[in-house]
């Protein structure tokens, strides 16, 4: 079986090489886009998102909007909260959460409308 030239070989065409190494994002860029995107990793947590993108809700609301228990919800919402997808206000002694910013709103979107799409 013939190995692929164009990859045993060096690259023959070094600009195509430095166009691509000026795209290529640094490891600590990749190692959050990583850490975001595990957000979108588990289905709970895409549910919660998918509350959030529509209005800001309580642990309580949330947790009786998807069947699920409040220790259950506040765990996700721990994860989601360290790795800046939502963030809280406290009102009283309930704890609003709302999507971190227009961002995060926008790669649920694009993901939903990716999966939507066929």
């Amino acid at each position: 079986m013939a190995a692929n030239p164009c990859c045993d070989e060096p690259p023959a065409d070094l600009h195509r090489l430095e166009l691509a190494r000026s795209q290529v994002v640094d490891e600590a860029t990749a190692q959050a886009l990583a850490e975001i995107l595990q957000a979108l990793a588990d289905p709970t947590r895409v549910r919660i998102i998918s509350a959030l993108a529509a209005q800001e809700l309580c642990v309580g609301e949330l947790a009786a909007l998807l069947g699920l228990s409040i220790s259950a919800i506040s765990h996700q919402l721990r994860l989601l909260r360290r790795l800046r997808v939502v963030k809280s206000r406290r009102q009283g002694q309930h704890i609003f959460y709302t999507l971190d910013d227009e961002h995060v709103a926008l790669l649920y979107r694009c993901g939903l409308e990716h999966v939507r799409h066929g």
